[in-house]
């Protein structure tokens, strides 16, 4: 093929892969901006607020890597295409969800679903963009992906609520995601690793069920860390975990090498990834609670506050193919954690009375961090791995992002709920949970930092 018709081709996949990635973080952001409406619709307490809100993270934890493995080994415009599917049909089961708990299991279906193209529409760039500057400006373009979908996700939900109930949203989600399965079917080319692996099968079941169990378990966390069904989740996601970890080191086949853990820059991401989740994210997506319960403000003002963040992920990336000539990687996730800390520590010493604008400084600052750190994320991945292990690559990374988003999730909603709503207590909870996840965000830099560049590992391409 030749290379003018090589670029409208990748033209092509990084439209495609790039829109099914705005198209999950649109789903995944859609009842922060209805769950009260939601909530009553379906009759669910506190408990299953939580659950709604997290359902499609324990879902898309539970299948990012797998998914991502068997796109390698098995096609990733197959995998694609059918996680378009398990959405567009969790997001119909949501719109005609009779009841709380039949819409966390849609929410559940949706992550999956979400996890394959998420997973998938990195393989599928890092396929048909090189490693280098193209590469690097493919990958900026899926960072601005992810800031989209969080910016247009709750203005989207929360216009459709006010035209025919909070119902709507899932609709247009199902109807969206079956555009973008067409496009996908006319558009992609398949790619696939040229030495398929086997089905890790075993691999598959554990990190499955285990991560599901720990998710959650952090979900039963928020109404109390004592009971039994809680202990017992952890207890028994930490046991199925341990087992994945040993069964891949003893399979010839394993979905996971565990060798690449030894790789700085594959540690390296998944450690800033884990922080992203835990630090910068838990905290932003809080920040429609905050300003409704905390600051006295409407809906549309907690999701506007929001779009300060989402709006500037979205932007940032695509500037960052600029910085990849200049710094490594490594020094854009350092430097990109120690700005969302930054951001995150100017939302410190919020009080009653004080206006929405009060955040809006550190919103901007951690947002433009943020979406540089997406950027550098979203190359690392496909970069750190074998060339033919890219989605598997991706669904890892990301993995690490959703994990590290369920445990700050928990942390910031255990401080805020402590405020049982009265706003100057919700308040109190809220710089609690700034420097719970600016921790994070530091630790993380840190742990980057220190994880020094070594001689390259040969990779198989």
């Amino acid at each position: 093929m030749t290379q003018t018709s090589e670029r409208p081709a990748a033209g092509r996949t990084l439209a495609v892969a790039a829109a099914g990635t705005t198209m999950v973080l649109i789903a995944f952001t859609t009842p922060l901006a209805t769950l009260p409406a939601t909530a009553a619709g379906v009759h669910a307490g506190p408990g299953g607020q939580a659950w709604i809100l997290s359902g499609m993270s324990v879902g898309c934890a539970a299948g990012l890597l797998c998914s991502g493995a068997l796109g390698d080994d098995y096609g990733r415009r197959r995998m694609f295409l059918a996680g378009a599917i398990v959405l567009a049909v969790g997001s119909l089961l949501g719109a005609a969800a009779p009841d709380a708990l039949v819409l966390v299991l849609a929410r559940i279906l949706q992550g999956l679903g979400g996890a394959a193209i998420v997973a998938c529409s990195l393989g599928l760039i890092g396929n048909a963009y090189p490693d280098g500057p193209e590469r690097a400006r493919a990958t900026g373009v899926w960072g601005a992906a992810l800031g989209a979908g969080v910016a247009i996700g709750p203005f989207l939900a929360l216009g459709l609520q006010t035209v025919a109930g909070w119902r709507l949203p899932y609709l247009a989600v199902a109807l969206l995601t079956a555009v973008l399965a067409v496009a996908g079917h006319r558009t992609l080319a398949e790619s696939r690793a040229a030495r398929p692996s086997p089905v890790d099968a075993a691999g598959t079941v554990l990190l499955a069920l285990g991560l599901s169990a720990l998710l959650a378990g952090l979900v039963e966390g928020r109404t109390g860390w004592t009971q039994p069904a809680t202990l017992g989740l952890l207890l028994l996601g930490v046991v199925l975990v341990a087992g994945f970890v040993t069964v891949e080191h003893r399979s010839r086949h394993p979905m996971l090498d565990l060798t690449l853990l030894r790789r700085p820059d594959f540690a390296g991401a998944l450690i800033a990834a884990l922080a992203t989740g835990a630090g910068v994210l838990s905290l932003t997506s809080y920040t429609p609670i905050i300003v409704q319960q905390g600051l006295a403000g409407s809906a549309l003002a907690g999701v506007s506050a929001m779009l300060a963040w989402s709006g500037l992920s979205a932007l940032t990336p695509l500037t960052a193919r600029w910085l990849s000539t200049r710094v490594t990687p490594r020094i854009q996730l350092i430097a990109g954690l120690l700005g969302c800390a930054a951001g995150q520590l100017a939302l410190l010493g919020l009080h009653r009375g004080d206006h929405v604008s009060r955040m809006l400084p550190g919103l901007l600052v951690a947002g433009a961090a943020n979406g540089v750190l997406n950027a550098a994320l979203g190359r690392q991945a496909v970069s750190s791995v074998p060339a033919e292990r890219a989605a598997m690559g991706s669904g890892a990374n990301n993995t690490a992002r959703y994990v590290g988003s369920a445990i700050g999730l928990a942390l910031v909603s255990i401080t805020v709920a402590g405020g049982r709503h009265e706003p100057a207590a919700v308040l109190r909870g809220w710089n609690t949970a700034v420097l719970i996840t600016a921790a994070f965000s530091l630790a993380g830099a840190l742990i980057v930092l220190l994880a020094r560049d070594r001689a390259p590992v040969p990779v198989l391409g």
